[in-house]
């Protein structure tokens, strides 16, 4: 019953042109590295990928819109790329901005199998057009689809043979929602331990939405923007 694969390039197996693929991460942070760079190297191309942003021009989802292999991008922030800028610009890139409570609600929703949910959030604005609105107890709610991708890439601090997960602070973020929402979730692990080594306390994420862990080495962590403070306590970019 082990979900436990070798490699990224195994993993790559479940990725073809025209997959959607779910990611977690927030910016630079609990981001699956490795797995994004198998997929930049698989070389697939005409991609959907649904995550809260789009990485940094060499780093993250970023590295994937060097050759073009994103079509569309489903997100709430994009505003670190400026190759993403330039690509939505001359209409190469397709986009669709969604707030990030709603962006989090949809694959929520998807993970939960409910198609669909009516919210406050953008009604009267851009984000509502198009888009089927009603009334509830006087006030007006648009309607906003779940969202389910071919494959789910996620980045956990510790996960057993089992799929079992954890996340770490704040690399928490989108991962736990993001592992529900994908038809098969890949994760990429931190630490891989043995079973019945994690309290079922601790789990975030249980291992039945979860087909394959392998272990990633390597990672680099990096820091998207670092702020310190001098010593008259500044702040200093």
């Amino acid at each position: 019953m082990s979900k436990v694969i070798q490699s990224v390039e195994e993993a790559m197996n479940y990725i073809e042109d025209g997959s959607t693929l779910v990611v977690g991460g927030f910016g630079l942070c609990g981001i699956p590295e490795q797995l994004i760079q198998g997929v930049k190297e698989k070389g697939v191309r005409h991609l959907t990928v649904v995550s809260n942003n789009c990485g940094v021009d060499d780093f993250g989802l970023g590295i994937l819109l060097e050759d073009k292999q994103i079509d569309k991008m489903i997100a709430s922030y994009v505003g670190e790329n400026k190759r993403f800028e330039q690509q939505f610009l001359s209409g190469e890139l397709e986009v669709e901005l969604v707030p990030q409570g709603t962006l989090a609600e949809r694959l929520r929703a998807g993970g939960a199998g409910i198609p669909g949910f009516f919210t406050a959030t953008g009604v009267g604005t851009e984000v509502a057009v198009g888009k089927e609105e009603r009334e509830f107890d006087g006030k007006p709610y648009i309607l906003e689809r779940s969202i389910v991708g071919d494959v789910a890439l996620v980045h956990a601090w510790k996960a057993d043979p089992f799929g079992n997960l954890v996340f770490r602070k704040t690399a928490q973020n989108f991962n736990p929602i993001v592992a529900t929402a994908g038809k098969v979730t890949i994760v990429e692990v931190e630490q891989l331990v043995g079973e019945g080594e994690l309290d079922p306390d601790e789990i975030h994420t249980p291992g039945i939405y979860v087909q394959h862990v392998f272990v990633g080495e390597h990672l680099e962590k990096r820091i998207e923007k670092r702020t310190v403070a001098n010593a008259l306590g500044e702040a200093q970019g």
